[in-house]
């Protein structure tokens, strides 16, 4: 019997591939490169045209718990401006803004303007650390189970609304504030009168 033979076809040598697959992997690495920028493009214009946070309207509606035992419903609070602030203690740049928000409330509260800070999936003991941390004395609660902030559709903290003299909302903002962009915001709500 005659052992039949299968030509193998002549492999090339490493030295005549190298070029070939580096080349590959830089037209690999470019193609990457390009679908990573178009999904940030992307990703970013969605996300602008996906925001879902009420920025005009009649603010929803809530009940506040507040950590030092008052409940504080925002219904209740017409006729006054009211700045509505989701935070976290976990959350640097609501640390960043922490101090300005209690300077603000110091210079507004006896004006008709109440603030509420609501705690974003935080812990009675954290919220109290960072409310003492921070020397903020503006009614603050938990937001048990995430209730209001589903009402809001917040998207993250820091998130801050300014809800006018008769209930609408009148600004939304989501990064920090600093004190002269806060109080702006709230002598604008406060100028639209009842």
């Amino acid at each position: 019997m005659t052992e039949m033979q299968i030509a193998q076809p002549e492999m090339a040598t490493e030295a005549e591939a190298a070029p070939a697959q580096r080349g590959a992997n830089i037209v690999t690495i470019f193609a990457a490169l390009i679908l990573t920028a178009l999904a940030l493009i992307f990703g970013l214009g969605l996300r602008h045209q996906q925001q879902t946070q009420p920025t005009e309207g009649l603010a929803p509606l809530f009940t506040l718990q507040t950590l030092d035992g008052q409940e504080i419903a925002l219904e209740s609070l017409r006729g006054k401006v009211v700045v509505i602030n989701f935070w976290a203690s976990w959350c640097g740049p609501c640390r960043d803004e922490a101090a300005e928000l209690e300077a603000v409330w110091q210079q507004y509260k006896d004006k008709d303007v109440v603030f509420l800070g609501i705690a974003y999936t935080d812990t009675e003991r954290n919220a109290q650390a960072y409310l003492k941390e921070f020397g903020i004395t503006y009614p603050n609660g938990l937001d048990y189970k995430t209730k209001i902030s589903a009402q809001y559709r917040i998207t993250g903290v820091p998130e801050t609304f300014i809800v006018d003299r008769t209930g609408h909302i009148s600004e939304f903002v989501m990064v920090p504030l600093k004190r002269a962009q806060l109080s702006a915001m709230i002598e604008r709500a406060l100028a639209k009168g009842m």
